[in-house]
C-alpha cells in the first residue's frame, strides 16, 4: 500500500473517531526492499507499529511457503523497520517440512537477538481448501513432523521466549510486558471492532445489540456496492446470545487472562457446568482464581479439547 494511501486512511480515521493519546496503530508489512522503503513514509502517516511476516529465516524453506523474500531481505527490512518504529513485531512459522528441533531450536534463538518486543509464532496447519491443503491431499508436503515432535516443538517456544522476557500472552503471541498487540487482544477479549475493507468482518454494539458485520472478499465487489450504497458491506447479522458466550469462551481461553465467568453468564445466560470445570482442574488443564477460568501451560497445547469439553451439552 503506498503511504499515501495509508495518510487518506489515517486522516479520515481521524475525522470520523477520537483517538486515545496513546492510540496504537499497527501496519502489517512484508520484508521485502520494496516494502521497506515505504515505512518512512508509513511512519510519516502516523503508523507506530509494524508487523513484519518473515516467516522463516531459512531460505529454502520461505520458498517452499511461497513466499517472495530472502532471509538476507527480511533482516534488512527488519532492520530499517527498528531505526523508525519503537514497536515491532515479526511472525514466524514452525512444525515445518523435515524441520528438526534442533534446526528450530537454533533459528527461534537467532530470532530472538533481534530486537522486536513482540513475536508471533506460529505452528504449521494444513488448512482444507488450501493451496497447501491441496498439496497434501495429493501426496505432497512429505516432512511434516508428528504430532510429538510438533508438541516439543511447542515446549521449546514457551521456554526460549520465556528467557527473553517474551512471554506467552496468547497461545501463539509473545511479548514483553506492555507491547501485547492491542487489536489483537480486541479480539480475543470479545470486545468490538469495525472491520472494513474486501473480505474484512467485524463485530460491533449498537444500541444493545451486537452484530456480526462481514464483506466480500472480491475487492471490485465491495468497491462497486461502495459505490451504490455508500458501505462496503453485505447485510448485518445479530448475533445471538449463545453464539456471543461461545466465541468469547474459545477467544478468551486463548489469553493467559482466560474468561470471566460472571461475564460469560451474563452474555450466555447460563454459567458453565462446574462438574466440567472441576473436572478439568483436577487434571490440572485449566485453573479458576478471582472469578476467572483459564488454561494452565499444562492444557494450553490441548485447548481445542478443553473447548470441545466446555461447550458439549
Amino acid at each position: 500500500m503506498d503511504p499515501d494511501t495509508v495518510d487518506t486512511i489515517l486522516r479520515k480515521v481521524r475525522e470520523t473517531w477520537a483517538l486515545s493519546n496513546n492510540v496504537e496503530i499497527t501496519l502489517e508489512a512484508n520484508p521485502t526492499s520494496v516494502e521497506a522503503g515505504r515505512f518512512a513514509g508509513y511512519k510519516d502517516a502516523g503508523v507506530n507499529r509494524v508487523s513484519i511476516g518473515i516467516q522463516a529465516l531459512n531460505d529454502d524453506d520461505l520458498r517452499r511457503l511461497g513466499r517472495l523474500h530472502t532471509v538476507s531481505e527480511a533482516q534488512a527490512a527488519f532492520e530499517v523497520a527498528a531505526g523508525l518504529f519503537d514497536r515491532i513485531s515479526f511472525d514466524l512459522i514452525y512444525a515445518r517440512q523435515n524441520q528438526t528441533l534442533e534446526a528450530w531450536n537454533s533459528e527461534l534463538r537467532e530470532a530472538l537477538t533481534m530486537a522486536a518486543d513482540h513475536l508471533s509464532l506460529y505452528q504449521l496447519t494444513v488448512e482444507g481448501g488450501t493451496a497447501f491443503g491441496d498439496r497434501l491431499a495429493a501426496g505432497g508436503l512429505k516432512g511434516l513432523p508428528g504430532e510429538d515432535l510438533a508438541a516439543d516443538m511447542y515446549q521449546l517456544t514457551q521456554d526460549l521466549t520465556a528467557t527473553v522476557g517474551l512471554n506467552a500472552y496468547e497461545v501463539s503471541n509473545h511479548a514483553k510486558r506492555g507491547a501485547e498487540s492491542r487489536h489483537n487482544l480486541i479480539y480475543w477479549q470479545c470486545g468490538d471492532y469495525a472491520g472494513i475493507g474486501p473480505g474484512a468482518h467485524g463485530r460491533l454494539t449498537l444500541g444493545g445489540v451486537r452484530y456480526e458485520t462481514e464483506s466480500p472478499k472480491a475487492p471490485q465487489l465491495w468497491l462497486n456496492n461502495v459505490l451504490q450504497t455508500g458501505s462496503g458491506e453485505l447485510p448485518r447479522k445479530v448475533q445471538a446470545s449463545h453464539e456471543h458466550a461461545d466465541e468469547y469462551l474459545m477467544m478468551g481461553l486463548r489469553i493467559t487472562d482466560g474468561i470471566d465467568l460472571e461475564r460469560y453468564e451474563k452474555i450466555s445466560k447460563t454459567a458453565i457446568d462446574i462438574n466440567k470445570i472441576n473436572g478439568l482442574v483436577d487434571i490440572g488443564v485449566v485453573s479458576m482464581s478471582n472469578g476467572r477460568l483459564f488454561a494452565t501451560p499444562r492444557g494450553r497445547p490441548l485447548l481445542d479439547a478443553i473447548i470441545r469439553k466446555l461447550l458439549t451439552e
